[in-house]
């Protein structure tokens, strides 16, 4: 789980990410395959329902390696098929030039029966450029998904529209935060209260959203192999 800072202007993302990893857990079974695994931050988690973790990333990750297996996720992967009983994928699909491609190997490598449980952004800032390619609706994901094999395909959104906003709106205040440390430090003293005030209001005034699909910071798709 995410170690979760109150003064900081994300918490709620994080705590957000905690959250959805207990929301999957159950579909998560077996030797896993982690697709884009970056600094292996899920890890632990995965490894308290599931026997085997495998890291799977390419060699040029502006993290730090710790792949057990490097290769390129937009190209056909060196692991056999119907090995994983779960595959795994978090915030890494809109970094992809060539999604479907990656979508194709994790149904050859998922045994039959097997899950896929992947996380994605809608309504999010670029990060991590150049590679940031896409951004994904519902509806672009069934059709990704269902075109690659799966299904029992399910889409839920991870927020609403006033959580997306109010973190849209912190992640860019922080950006204020410039110049010599003493007036960082003033700027950082006056924006704290408003982010905490803000994050823990969003999720109360989410509660008005009926339609939190439509304006979602993210997606949770989860899907089996037939």
């Amino acid at each position: 789980m995410n170690k979760i800072n109150y003064l900081t202007f994300n918490w709620l993302a994080q705590k957000l990410n905690n959250e959805n990893q207990l929301f999957v857990r159950s579909y998560i079974k077996g030797t896993v395959y982690d697709l884009g695994c970056g600094e292996r931050p899920y890890e632990e988690d995965i490894l308290k329902v599931a026997d085997k973790y495998i890291g799977v990333d390419w060699g040029g990750t502006l993290h730090n390696l710790k792949a057990d297996i490097v290769s390129d996720l937009n190209k056909p992967l060196p692991i056999d098929s119907e090995v994983a009983d779960t595959v795994t994928s978090f915030q890494v699909m809109e970094h992809l030039c060539e999604p479907q491609t990656m979508l194709n190997e994790a149904y050859r490598i998922l045994k039959k029966g097997g899950n896929i449980v992947l996380t994605v952004p809608f309504q999010w800032w670029v990060h991590e450029a150049p590679y940031d390619y896409f951004r994904y609706t519902p509806y672009g994901l069934k059709y990704m998904f269902e075109k690659a094999g799966f299904e029992d395909i399910r889409v839920t959104p991870n927020t609403g529209f006033f959580i997306m906003w109010i973190l849209k709106m912190n992640y860019f205040s922080s950006r204020f935060i410039r110049g010599p440390r003493p007036l960082r430090w003033i700027i950082k003293a006056v924006l704290i209260p408003i982010w905490f005030i803000f994050q823990v209001l969003a999720p109360l005034l989410d509660k008005l959203d009926r339609h939190p699909e439509l304006e979602a910071g993210g997606y949770t798709v989860l899907a089996r192999k037939k």
